[in-house]
């Protein structure tokens, strides 16, 4: 059952957010790495792409938090059947986040992959496709385009319009006590404050970047070396 809802968009931090929930004791936290690496995950999150109501209890089966995409599209659905559950809008200047995006986008799903490709790569790459779907049906949620997601986003001005109006949208939606709009950049005290937990002494609040991470990790599964979990490091 879910404690912490993540309603950020991807290169808001979700990456910092999953290693700090799991550090403050709400882990394990669900994130687009989970899904990278476990293939079982991926049929979980499948019926959405089609607008069938899914049981979350088993979408997030072994989870107590979720962040980033897939799950952060679905906050609404999750805050409804998850009514204890506080909701953590994680935000950064939406020109910033475009061109983070644009990055992240060049550096994994629109990378060109050689045809032989380690079984390792092969099968991340493999459940990257099998979530397709899911994707593309967020992308035409959130930005009204039938572009598929692997092919980027809108242009600045749409994509930076839909980030804006998701803010909003969240904002509008649920209770102050229930909701906290979080810049990363903040660090430990404003989100322990929100959950009720103490701030880590001496210890500082992890920095992760998500598309420097896929490229290291798409580098080293195309060397064939053991692909390395961004959350255990700190930048």
């Amino acid at each position: 059952m879910l404690s912490v809802i993540g309603a950020g968009f991807p290169r808001t931090g979700t990456s910092s957010m999953k290693a700090a929930l799991e550090r403050l004791g709400f882990g394990p936290c669900h994130h687009m790495f989970d899904i990278m690496t476990n293939p079982g995950l991926v049929d979980r999150w499948l019926p959405l792409a089609e607008g069938v109501k899914v049981d979350w209890d088993h979408v997030f089966e072994g989870y107590r938090s979720a962040t980033d995409w897939p799950a952060s599209a679905f906050w609404r659905e999750q805050a409804e059947a998850y009514p204890e559950a506080k909701v953590v809008l994680t935000v950064r200047d939406p020109h910033a986040w475009y061109a983070s995006m644009q990055t992240l986008l060049a550096a994994g799903p629109q990378r060109d992959l050689p045809d032989d490709m380690p079984a390792e790569v092969a099968g991340v790459w493999e459940n990257m496709q099998r979530l397709s779907p899911v994707l593309d049906h967020i992308s035409r949620t959130m930005f009204d385009t039938d572009r598929p997601f692997r092919e980027g986003l809108p242009d600045e001005e749409s994509a930076v319009a839909a980030f804006e109006r998701h803010s909003a949208n969240v904002r509008a939606s649920l209770p102050p006590e229930r909701l906290l709009v979080f810049d990363v950049r903040e660090g430990w005290e404003p989100l322990c404050r929100f959950l009720g937990v103490d701030v880590p002494e001496g210890e500082p609040f992890p920095h992760l970047n998500d598309g420097q991470t896929m490229r290291e990790n798409l580098d080293r599964l195309i060397r064939g070396d053991e692909i390395d979990s961004p959350f255990t490091r700190r930048t």
